[in-house]
């Protein structure tokens, strides 16, 4: 072990410490992370289903983004078992609600030396894929030495994340090469790993754009549209993050569409308390999804406190604000939202997503805001203007067609012993 990597080993065992307080202050609003304790130092009571193809993809947006290419891998390797590994709770449910227990779940351990040798031990994976940015070295290194070819995939490499790695410009050199392969979202996120000393990275595209909408989500949509009446404008606030919820609601005060619809739904299920708490303060007549109840004419805002409806939110929308972007997260995925149809207006910071946002805007798919307010406006606008909310949304739908074939790509550059 070299020196830079005795010393990310010892810090990581600094910090334990903190990741266990991390565990017990995020179990306050959600118990579920002290379920499964040990998964997350290599200890497992489920038995391993052998052959397994290894699938890491850390959290909800991750997991959802593995969809088509889990889909695929089960269909070309049906002797195989896929294991889909994550670090949330959320992404876990996520994995469940998708897959069923047509893949077996876990957690991936923390990146101690230990750890990742007891994970590769009990499943023994024959190939490993980890999504968008989960860069681990340990965990990297073990499975090279091991001879398990490892790729990450998805890949994407912000400025601001490569400015960081750039810190450890050798170390993070050794890690990307320790990869069998990397498969980029972009030529910008290539440019940037390859700038770290990644070896030769491939361009496949984005996986979110293979995700098909699901055709009962669609329906159940439709479905709310008609029971809250076609003439009843709708606007839907995306996976909003912590603050952007009381800014979206300052902003909704000064609205000018009669009889608007908003929906709000958080990214992260642990806020539903605390924005619907946000929303009445705020002064606004409201239902909570959750109760099921039909929405009544005087109701101005619909929390959305569901999981695994969002093209249901979608489909139900004449346009969407995507949240994440109003304040400095990087945005959310608003590849879904093109995909069914909705037009999109999207904030000032979206570094997550920002050759996405780019092509969208340009393909007439989406607008950008400098805030919340005009986020707010730009949405008043849409709703008012028939003829533009059905050309961006014809436009987000060919948009979404136009940039699929990521799986394929992604799934020919994969080689292991099976």
């Amino acid at each position: 072990m070299n020196v830079t990597r005795l010393g990310y080993t010892l810090l990581l065992y600094a910090l334990l410490p903190r990741a266990l307080l991390h565990l017990w202050w995020r179990a306050r609003r959600q118990p579920e992370y002290l379920e499964n304790v040990g998964e997350r130092f290599g200890r497992y009571a489920t038995a391993a289903q052998a052959p397994l193809i290894w699938v890491h993809a850390v959290s909800v947006g991750e997991t959802r983004a593995a969809a088509p290419l889990i889909q695929e891998l089960q269909r070309r390797y049906p002797r195989h078992r896929i294991l889909l590994t994550h670090m949330t709770p959320t992404g876990r449910d996520t994995g469940l609600t998708l897959f069923g227990d047509g893949v077996q779940r876990c957690y991936l351990p923390y990146d101690f030396p230990f750890a990742v040798a007891r994970f590769l031990a009990h499943f023994k994976p024959v190939c490993g894929i980890l999504l968008e940015t989960e860069i681990w070295p340990n965990l990297i290194r073990a499975c090279r030495a091991r001879e398990i070819p490892i790729y990450l995939v998805n890949a994407r490499m912000s400025e601001k994340s490569c400015r960081r790695y750039a810190r450890f410009s050798a170390f993070a050199a050794a890690c990307l090469n320790d990869l069998s392969g990397i498969a980029a979202q972009s030529r910008a996120d290539a440019g940037r790993l390859q700038s770290l000393g990644a070896p030769a990275v491939a361009v496949t595209g984005n996986l979110k754009f293979d995700i098909t909408p699901d055709a009962e989500l669609v329906a159940r949509g439709a479905t709310w549209r008609e029971q809250w009446g076609r003439a009843r404008p709708v606007l839907l606030c995306a996976s909003t993050r912590e603050g952007e919820e009381a800014l979206l609601l300052q902003a909704l005060q000064q609205i000018d569409v009669p009889d608007v619809l908003v929906l709000i739904v958080p990214r992260h299920p642990q806020r539903f308390g605390e924005v619907a708490a946000l929303i009445e303060r705020a002064g606004f007549a409201y239902q909570r999804r959750s109760a099921g109840a039909p929405i009544a004419a005087q109701t101005r805002i619909v929390l959305g406190d569901s999981m695994g409806e969002m093209f249901a939110y979608y489909a139900a929308s004449n346009v969407a604000i995507i949240g994440g972007s109003l304040l400095p997260f990087g945005a959310q995925n608003l590849i879904e939202a093109c995909a069914a149809g909705c037009p999109v207006i999207v904030g000032p910071h979206i570094y997550n997503f920002a050759e996405v946002v780019q092509l969208a805007v340009e393909a007439g798919a989406a607008v950008r805001a400098q805030d919340a307010a005009a986020a707010i406006t730009a949405a008043g606008e849409i709703l008012c203007d028939a003829a533009r909310a059905r050309r961006m949304g014809d436009a987000g739908l060919a948009f979404a067609r136009d940039h699929r074939g990521a799986t394929a790509h992604v799934i020919e550059m994969l080689h292991f012993s099976d």
